[in-house]
Parts: structure tokens; sequence; C-alpha cells
């Protein structure tokens, strides 16, 4: 499948707004990227038109950004463009969504200090023994050592 994968680099313009959902968190915000150039007549910076995204996240990505992302702060936001028009009091509007991939903070204007999230561990749930003609099937005990290895690493 072809995808616009696309990398910008701004602030986030809104806090980030968490949600929990049937299939697990998501979140989203706006995402400001203002071009600068260097403008050679008045020798000084100038900012460009800022082009505003909402980027949108799931899950684990979801649930960090909400405890990360502060208004204001820089970033890196990497995932697929979307492109949507909608009608809106009669006017077609454009929206430019991205669906994040990664975000992280841009150290060319800050530090950060990396915490690894706490991983999730699957609930281990115990299989039902196989019956067969009305017997259950006795599982060996090495087979039943080398399972209950498997489960822990």
């Amino acid at each position: 499948m072809n995808e616009t994968l696309v990398t910008l680099v701004g602030n986030a313009a809104t806090a980030v707004d968490f949600r929990e959902t049937a299939t697990g968190g998501m979140a989203r915000f706006r995402f400001a990227v203002t071009p600068r150039r260097w403008d050679r007549e008045k020798q000084l910076w100038a900012d460009g038109r800022t082009s505003f995204y909402t980027v949108w996240s799931w899950r684990t990505l979801a649930a960090n950004l909400a405890g990360s992302v502060s208004v204001g702060e820089p970033l890196v936001v990497h995932g697929r463009l979307k492109v949507r028009e909608e009608e809106q009091a009669g006017q077609r509007r454009t929206f430019v969504d991205v669906e994040a991939v990664a975000v992280g903070h841009d150290l060319s204007r800050g530090t950060a200090a990396f915490r690894r999230a706490p991983r999730m561990e699957p609930q281990l749930t115990e299989r039902p023994e196989r019956v067969t003609d009305g017997d259950t099937e006795e599982v060996p005990k090495e087979r039943e050592q080398v399972g209950a290895m498997a489960a822990v690493s």
C-alpha cells in the first residue's frame, strides 16, 4: 500500500487530548510548523506562514504523548499524511492530519531525559487441557517445565 510518510519539525500548539477507547488509548494535538528564512535585505530571520496539523496517535504512543508533551514544546513528528475535505457551514474545508508513528522532542532546541515506560505484561492464562475420548491427556513433566520457562522469558 502506498502511503505518504512525512517528518515534521515544529511545536505543540495545543495540549494533548488523551482518551481511553475500547481498542486502547487515543491522543491528538495540534502541531504548528513555521518555516524560518534569512532575509538578506533586512539581515534578520523572518518567519514564514505557519501550517497547522492535527497529530493522531494510538495505544502506547498515545499514552506516552499524554505524559510527555506540553504546549509550546519543540517536537519532531514522523507519520502518515492524511488530507481530507469536509463541508462545514456551506464551505469546503481542507484538513491535514498526521497519524503518528513516532514523536520526540527536538534536541537541537533543548535537552530531554528519556524514561522507558513500563511494559504491560500480557495476562498469562492457562490453556484448557486437551480432552480426547473423555480422558485428559497427561502433559509430561519435562514439557511442562519447558513451557513454564518460555512463559517467563
